[in-house]
């Protein structure tokens, strides 16, 4: 037997033994899950973020103890459903996504989108993740749907705690919708889920703004900063009456219109300009991601 003959089923062995590439890629999401929600940082910002339904609960609760009244005011106190908290704590999920998604979240992707690619480059392992099979395409998308399962977490991590709140705090039922109409608590929860999950796929957008200037730059903080100034900016000039022209094409431009869900029937047309604007975003900033990081050198 010659020598090639020989090597040829060890070869043969070794290939074999290698994982295939679909496996190899769902291990390196997996990874990257864990080591983002490992994170203190990461722990921190859920931790705030749960923290936002309770300061809300407590603070109507005290409220309506000291006879303030359970709508009394509340319009212009706070989101529009503030003022049905006390009557069905269901509602103090819509007012804690209401009240978190224009500040609180955009912030806490931004900051987790920020330091996706530059968190890396900054400690130094961004070239050891390219020389693992994954190739620069493949950590992009890893890194994207990484944050992308942080902005569902987040959201979540809002509703469920507004929800344990408010049915600690509140009486639980029957829901009145914006339209006037009753539906039943089962129905009404089933609608805050899918409310919750707007609110998530309102945030890919921010992801893919974070990951773009996460790729412009080889510093962590830098890139979250500019990430949360961005967004900051956007939402200014949202409430300027003179750019009215172009604010239907800013990003958080129809962030709340999830309330429409809330009503009987759904009104779908801000909702679906709303899913289209986020894919655009998507689109428009993951694609400028992955030209720059395609093209980006980590060897320095």
């Amino acid at each position: 037997m010659s020598r090639a003959e020989a090597s040829a089923p060890l070869t043969e062995t070794i290939t074999d033994v290698r994982p295939p590439r679909a496996l190899w890629s769902l291990g390196l999401l997996r990874n990257e899950v864990l080591t983002t929600f490992r994170r203190w940082r990461t722990l921190a910002l859920l931790a705030v973020l749960a923290a936002v339904p309770v300061l809300v609960g407590i603070a109507v609760k005290i409220e309506t103890g000291d006879g303030g009244g359970a709508g009394g005011g509340g319009g212009g106190a706070g989101p529009a459903f503030i003022s049905q908290v006390t009557n069905n704590g269901l509602f103090l999920v819509f007012t804690a996504l209401a009240a978190t998604l224009p500040f609180f979240l955009p912030m806490a992707v931004g900051v987790v989108a920020g330091d996706a690619i530059a968190g890396e480059a900054s400690a130094g392992t961004l070239r050891y993740l390219l020389v693992a099979p994954a190739g620069r395409t493949r950590l992009l998308l890893t890194k994207y749907a990484t944050v992308l399962t942080f902005c569902l977490a987040a959201t979540l991590v809002v509703a469920v705690s507004a929800l344990a709140v408010g049915a600690l705090l509140f009486p639980l039922g029957e829901v009145t919708t914006i339209s006037g109409t009753r539906i039943s608590f089962a129905e009404g929860l089933g609608r805050a889920l899918l409310i919750a999950l707007v609110v998530a796929a309102s945030l890919v957008g921010v992801a893919a703004l974070g990951l773009f200037v996460s790729t412009l730059t080889g510093s962590g903080i830098a890139a979250m900063a500019t990430t949360v100034g961005l967004l900051i900016t956007v939402q200014i000039l949202d409430q300027i009456p003179q750019l009215h022209a172009l604010q239907p094409y800013f990003l958080s431009h129809y962030w709340l219109s999830f309330a429409d869900l809330l009503r009987e029937p759904v009104y779908w047309d801000d909702l679906v300009k709303n899913l289209g604007l986020q894919t655009l975003y998507a689109a428009v900033f993951g694609s400028a991601a992955w030209a720059r990081f395609t093209a980006k050198d980590v060897t320095a």
